[in-house]
């Protein structure tokens, strides 16, 4: 993305990728597991399918290899299309490793060796520098953490069978999407965590939620502590955990570790540069510049939001930065959505942010039970939260934030995003006109519960 941008504005653009194009998103991260779930969406609803009136003849069967090859054959063609983008705006990529050797000056070990077992290096000059290196997932120290069968997401996405069982270590996002993912294929699933399940998401709709995980099927434990992971008689895998002062243990043929992801910084040079760190990340300014002049960080490296479309968003402004304009990178509208089923999205303060930060404020809720187009699609779970300021009748007044349970989550969360985006009030969503009938008509009926009340939902 800030290559492109960099190419659009008339810039002469260097990229070095030490791996693959397009990053984690396109590879190991967004796009694979999306493609995933898509598949195992499409699974439950053939089974479900007589709920429509439709039947067919013999048993649903999940063709596992096909599925992982589709995942593999989506992301090959984004893969290739963004290689193409960047030959057509003439951005020179090399295959290799970058560390900065001083400002202004980059060391590449390209990729490949020579004859004579060396490999090659190319050193550029450059204007200005953008560090977009991304994170890693973060590897947790206990006991038997390197045992076979321990997989972070990375090796998980490239799994050659379906495993039997599979426990998962840390319930943030990664962890319950490919948690849901695979108890819908079959696989039985346990999740063991240490705090709360869903840490970003809305306290309110977290809670409803573990209990959409109980219906699926999967074993979801928090406040558990892990504390090694052991090879078992049957050659199965055992996570031994705490579990209000007692021992327990957790089987499964694979053990998924999804405890969060650290800033890849390592071996770019920087320390001996002598630039600012936070830890493993990368402090920026407003306008994503670091302490060194003319070098700038986006994305994970910053140990922000790791989020892939922050990530681009950030990738745009240092470039327009390093361009010579002026623009301070403003984070009140960013969406966070989590793909699992239901999905989960959000943008804009909690009722917890709205406390902390002493407002007075109106939540309103709207059930997808109550919404024409839900039913129709067999997807009733859920609800819609709006926060407002409170305006001095009492009722809704600018939009603070918005939550989302339920069908299609990712997509309906983009009006909220423009509302805050924009200042918008209830009042506003309340009376726009909404296609009927559509999802987004449970946004406008939220946004008249903050009101009068919403029409095709009554609350005592």
């Amino acid at each position: 993305m800030a290559a492109i941008r960099a190419a659009q504005l008339g810039a002469r653009v260097c990229l070095v990728e030490k791996e693959h194009i397009g990053g984690t998103c396109l590879n190991r991260g967004c796009i694979p597991t999306k493609a995933l779930l898509h598949s195992a969406e499409e699974y439950l609803r053939a089974q479900n399918a007589h709920d429509l009136g439709i039947d067919f003849t013999g048993a649903i069967q999940l063709d596992f290899a096909r599925v992982m090859q589709r995942k593999r054959d989506i992301t090959k063609t984004l893969v290739e299309g963004t290689v193409q983008l960047l030959a057509r705006h003439g951005i020179d990529v090399y295959d290799g490793f970058g560390a900065i050797t001083e400002p202004g000056r980059i060391r590449i070990a390209l990729t490949g060796q020579h004859g004579d077992g060396s490999s090659a290096a190319k050193s550029i000059l450059c204007d200005k520098t953008i560090i977009a290196t991304g994170s890693v997932p973060a590897r947790l120290r206990i006991p038997g953490a390197d045992l076979p069968g321990v997989l972070t997401s990375r090796e998980l996405l490239d799994i050659d069978h379906l495993p039997e069982s599979m426990v998962v270590i840390g319930g943030s996002v990664v962890g319950i999407e490919f948690a849901t993912i695979f108890s819908a294929f079959g696989t039985r699933v346990k999740v063991l965590e240490l705090e709360r399940l869903l840490p970003t998401a809305e306290e309110k709709l977290a809670k409803r939620f573990k209990g959409t995980l109980r219906r699926q099927g999967i074993d979801a434990k928090v406040r558990v502590n892990c504390r090694e992971i052991a090879q078992a008689k049957d050659g199965r895998l055992q996570v031994i955990y705490d579990e209000r002062g007692k021992e327990n243990a957790a089987d499964g043929e694979v053990v998924l570790l999804s405890t969060g992801r650290w800033p890849y910084t390592q071996g770019l040079g920087l320390d001996e540069l002598g630039m600012t760190l936070d830890g493993r990340a990368i402090p920026v300014n407003e306008h994503m510049e670091t302490s060194l002049p003319g070098v700038y960080a986006v994305g994970d490296c910053t140990g922000g939001y790791m989020l892939a479309h922050v990530a681009a968003y950030e990738g745009e402004l240092a470039v327009e930065n390093a361009a010579g304009r002026c623009r301070a990178a403003d984070y009140t509208a960013v969406p966070n959505c989590i793909f699992t089923m239901p999905e989960i999205a959000a943008v804009g303060l909690t009722e917890r942010q709205c406390r902390e930060r002493g407002l007075d404020y109106v939540v309103t809720s709207f059930p997808f039970r109550a919404n024409g187009r839900a039913l129709i699609l067999g997807e009733p779970d859920g609800q819609v939260r709006l926060i407002c300021r409170r305006r001095d009748d009492g009722k809704g007044g600018r939009i603070l934030g918005m939550h989302i349970m339920g069908p299609h989550a990712s997509d309906l969360i983009a009006e909220g995003s423009l509302a805050l985006k924009l200042g918008a009030t209830a009042q506003d969503v309340a009376t726009s006109i909404h296609a009927h009938p559509t999802l987004p008509e449970t946004v406008m009926e939220v946004a008249k519960a903050q009101l009068d009340g919403a029409i095709h939902y009554y609350k005592r």
